[in-house]
């Protein structure tokens, strides 16, 4: 799990069991980005194989589930990624330097990029998030730590844009992508959003420091994505909820169970839901009927090896290519420069 994800959009609506409500007309998937959530979350529904972005898993109900999921045993990425940062911030900070501008991108509740302060020491913070309530909550009282950090919270969905307002410093500019986020896109769409990453660049001397999950057994996998306690499965179910509120559907939990495996040959973890039984949901001008057993694909969470890091960032622009690992070799922070 990771926020906010790019999932393609706007895929070829028809589908015989996707009935349109004549008393208003029927919301139209285009050829290109859909910009508005409501048609997004139309487009994906409608879709021949029925999808929903992850992006939308993050109202202020699926912040603090993922906030759980990542205190669960079975979720080693939080942990593991932690204890890299614990081990190897000096190293880090040496690659980086002091006083960048640090742009969090999904940045939660912040204390990722929080730990990493006494060692970069930047300049201006700047958290970036989906869920605005939640970030500005988090900002709040991280800015009562540390009172002579100046931080401007973006709420922005920046899976699809990453223009950044003038109040960002352009200078050493350090863009952190922490939680192996950049698994959320396929291979293509990856690259887009790094090669996105090194255009907000404004010369060679930024860069960005990215925590990824690698390649390992998939029992390992699997547990961490379909925990015991069900908290993954709450946080997946969580998002119907959210559909529900942000385009008017009659989604109920109830008739849904959680799945998550791992696709070994794509490299992915992949999470959906499953309908339990036949069932019809309406949302407004139009309904669709799902058979028992049809999935909703909600989220796909690829792996790397490092030398799909390394061919990602050279591809994207970046270069010089520092790696840190814990012991387990379960989990890489990569940071490179722009070149």
């Amino acid at each position: 799990m990771a926020q906010p994800a790019l999932i393609p959009t706007c895929w070829d609506s028809s589908d015989s069991d996707i009935c349109a409500d004549h008393r208003q007309p029927r919301a139209e998937a285009s050829s290109g980005h859909c910009s508005q959530p409501g048609a997004e979350l139309v487009a994906g529904l409608s879709a021949r194989e029925a999808y929903i972005s992850p992006k939308y898993f993050y109202d202020a109900l699926g912040s603090k589930l993922f906030e759980a999921i990542c205190d669960l045993p079975e979720y080693y990425p939080t942990r593991t990624e932690a204890a890299i940062y614990a081990s190897h911030q000096d190293a880090m900070a040496a690659a980086v330097g002091t006083g960048c501008t640090l742009i969090d991108l999904g940045a939660g509740n912040c204390a990722k990029a929080a730990s990493l302060f006494g060692a970069l020491q930047p300049r201006q913070y700047v958290p970036v998030d989906i869920s605005t309530d939640f970030l500005h909550q988090s900002v709040q009282g991280l800015q009562r730590r540390f009172p002579d950090i100046p931080m401007q919270p973006l709420a922005m969905d920046f899976s699809s844009t990453l223009t950044l307002p003038p109040e960002v410093n352009a200078q050493q500019r350090l863009f952190f992508y922490p939680g192996s986020s950049l698994g959320n896109f396929d291979p293509q769409q990856a690259l887009a959003f790094l090669r996105r990453v090194r255009s907000a660049l404004p010369s060679e001397e930024g860069g960005i420091l990215i925590g990824l999950d690698l390649v390992k057994d998939t029992h390992v996998l699997e547990a961490a994505y379909d925990d015991a306690l069900g908290v993954t499965a709450a946080f997946n179910l969580n998002v119907l909820k959210h559909v529900n509120e942000l385009i008017g559907a009659d989604f109920n939990a109830r008739d849904w169970r959680h799945v998550a495996f791992y696709n070994a040959r794509f490299q992915r973890i992949e999470m959906h839901l499953e309908a339990r039984r036949d069932l019809i949901v309406r949302w407004p001008g139009a309904r669709r009927t799902f058979r028992q057993g049809e999935r909703i694909h909600t989220e796909y969470s690829h792996k790397f090896s490092e030398q799909d890091i390394l061919g990602l960032l050279e591809q994207a622009g970046f270069g010089g290519c520092r790696m840190w690992f814990d012991a387990r070799r379960w989990f890489a922070v990569c940071y490179a420069q722009a070149r």
